[in-house]
């Protein structure tokens, strides 16, 4: 696959000056901010409900459910239906889900299985609305923009990380209501201002004549047939698997050796910082590096970081580490979200995007299962030294890696183009 520079291309016009994505931009940055204060309040509210940690994780392991069973179906519906809908009803179904809860609190009608449901709900409507976001993308965004667009995206759920968890803790001292309100008029601020995006997000092919199996499984086949799509989301499932399960080990890690609820929240908050900082980084820094040298080096980068996790005994040290480990995090994902937007044929977008977060997203059940398995085996350190190993694997494999090595610059959008 090769994609030679167009000689003479004219530059794209500034990204800010694009109406359309600042809409949608804006309105997400409110979206994503509400859905992370309600996510910090809803295991507060579980654990005030009734005191146990095992139903907190039973309404998380809800939330996150539509990310193995949802996204191959929602790919293939995506590329089906009217993605403008599919957006705006998105939202008005997960707002209209958080707003029942506070109303089932002054009703007495609060259970754990109802909370279950409304983050199953919530988990849906966030699969469908990432999808249709995602292949939307390229209808509004010029194609020589799409890394800078990635990037405005990549800090936004960075920026929402930092400052949600804080606020939705804030928010729920106040009033346990409160951050389910605040999280419900997010999403209606947010279904205000798609209704202003004039552009067509819908692709000019036909709509799929198969059945919605083989629409399904058509997303899945494109994948396997493209050796370097097949080694980005095997990477991106590797790193998925370490930093997922990671996350659990260092507040285990941090207790044991002293830490208090509030130095734990500072450390995590360091930790996303990195992140932030790396995301407005990422739009100007890929211009630096090719896709070849981002893929490799940041897996050789977090393969010699991971193992100083376990030297440090202040927090704040090891959030500084893990800010590290985050900031060049963005750059990684720039270059692979915008491999898959920009490779893949329009009318298979949402099937390939959804074949991709399947197998991407469908670890992070299980790095969170393994997690709690290896602290109870091993213990934090032994478990920052297996994933040092996953991540050692995964370094050496993207170097190993043909497709990898002859991965091309991010691309002009060739129809032809093959991975």
């Amino acid at each position: 696959m090769t994609a030679p520079p167009v000689q003479g291309a004219a530059r794209p016009p500034s990204l800010w000056r694009n109406r359309e994505f600042v809409i949608l931009w804006t309105g997400q940055v409110v979206s994503t901010l509400g859905a992370q204060i309600s996510g910090t309040a809803m295991p507060l509210l579980v654990l005030a409900t009734t005191g146990s940690p095992s139903d907190a994780g039973l309404v998380g392991a809800a939330g996150t459910l539509p990310h193995l069973i949802a996204h191959l179906p929602a790919g293939a519906l995506v590329d089906r239906w009217n993605r403008r809908r599919i957006l705006l009803i998105s939202e008005l179904v997960a707002g209209l889900a958080l707003l029942t809860v506070p109303f089932a609190m002054w009703s007495d009608l609060l259970t754990v299985g109802y909370l279950a449901v409304v983050a199953f709900v919530q988990g849906v409507c966030f699969v469908f609305f990432g999808l249709a976001e995602r292949a939307a993308l390229p209808n509004i965004v010029p194609v020589g923009l799409l890394p800078t667009a990635v990037a405005h995206n990549e800090a936004r759920s960075r920026g929402a990380a930092l400052a949600g968890p804080p606020l939705g803790g804030m928010l729920f001292g106040i009033n346990r209501a409160v951050p389910f309100l605040a999280d419900a008029i997010s999403y209606v601020v947010a279904s205000i201002g798609l209704l202003f995006i004039r552009s067509d997000l819908q692709n000019e092919a036909k709509p799929p004549s198969e059945t919605l199996w083989q629409a399904t499984t058509a997303g899945l086949r494109w994948v396997w047939r493209r050796p370097l799509i097949r080694a980005a989301i095997l990477l991106i499932a590797m790193s998925n698997l370490v930093f997922q399960a990671l996350t659990l080990i260092l507040v285990v890690l941090a207790e044991e050796r002293g830490a208090s609820s509030s130095t734990v929240g500072i450390m995590l908050g360091i930790y996303s910082g990195g992140g932030l900082v790396g995301a407005l980084a990422a739009s100007k820094l890929h211009d630096h590096f090719t896709p070849k040298v981002v893929i490799i080096g940041v897996n050789w980068i977090w393969a010699a970081l991971l193992p100083l996790f376990a030297l440090p005994s202040n927090p704040l040290a090891i959030g500084s580490i893990g800010a590290v480990c985050a900031f060049i995090g963005p750059l990684w994902n720039v270059v692979m979200i915008t491999y898959m937007t920009v490779l893949v044929p329009d009318e298979l977008r949402g099937r390939v995007t959804s074949a991709a977060m399947t197998l991407s997203w469908g670890v992070m059940p299980l790095a969170s299962l393994g997690a709690g398995y290896m602290l109870t085996l091993l213990g934090p350190v032994s478990s920052i030294f297996v994933l040092t190993a996953v991540t050692l694997v995964a370094a050496i494999s993207a170097t190993a890696s043909p497709a990898v090595r002859r991965a091309p610059s991010l691309p002009e959008r060739k129809e032809s183009t093959q991975a």
